[in-house]
């Protein structure tokens, strides 16, 4: 176990270094804390009024990078097209996605939560969250957004888009539009999806149309506002 020891080494501090960890007793506790996660973020993002596009990314996205110039660029599209922006609240793609919000004045999600390294909230949310689970942020992610945009990024970007696929490929949540953008960086994804899970039946022609990849900002607004009614 990962216990920190005082320096008087009489209190022994049962926080333990992993959110879920197996091997702490506490987990009947824990559940309150999660509980409490989901009944803030119900009451908080209920109240937003307009219709919200989630943008995915890398937090490790540079600021020099052109994808930052191009989601900033994007993001400020939509909240001039009456749509609110949300993000995961960090750096990088997020920051761009915010701050682009944020400057055209709309509305700038951020659902920000504490990581060991690369997380600190970005300053253009003008409607910030925090979570420290992050099933609990990813269920807010997904009930309040209207559309997710996918752009280059790591893991975490990866594990939502996958989430949001499978929800809607078993009919668990309404079908809406997830945009890949930037042919260059997912089209190797997507022929693997295509040479692998489709040609072994792993997955049926009908779940390729489930997204759609694009590459001018033009084209995404056009989609988002042909599916998604401000």
């Amino acid at each position: 176990m990962d216990f920190e020891i005082s320096k008087d080494r009489r209190r022994v501090s049962r926080e333990p270094k992993y959110n879920l960890d197996n091997t702490v007793v506490g987990d009947s506790w824990r559940m309150f804390r999660i509980m409490a996660e989901f009944v803030d973020g119900f009451d908080a993002l209920s109240a937003i009024d307009v219709p919200a596009v989630t943008i995915y990314g890398s937090a490790r996205t540079a600021k020099n990078d052109p994808y930052y110039t191009i989601t900033e660029t994007l993001a400020g599209e939509l909240a001039k097209a009456g749509y609110g922006v949300i993000t995961g609240g960090g750096p990088g793609i997020m920051e761009a996605a915010n701050k682009g919000a944020f400057e055209a004045g709309g509305i700038s999600i951020g659902l920000n939560i504490a990581l060991p390294h690369e997380q600190e909230a970005n300053p253009y949310t003008n409607f910030p969250l925090d979570f420290k689970y992050f099933f609990v942020r990813k269920v807010m992610l997904m009930k309040y957004s209207m559309a997710f945009i996918c752009m280059p990024g790591g893991f975490g970007s990866l594990d939502e888009l996958f989430e949001s696929l499978t929800l809607i490929q078993t009919q668990r949540v309404r079908p809406f539009p997830i945009v890949l953008f930037g042919s260059e960086f997912w089209s190797g994804l997507v022929n693997w999806m295509e040479d692998a899970l489709l040609a072994r039946g792993n997955i049926h022609a009908d779940d390729t149309s489930l997204f759609k990849v694009l590459d001018e900002v033009e084209d995404v607004l056009q989609y988002i506002t042909s599916n998604v009614v401000a």
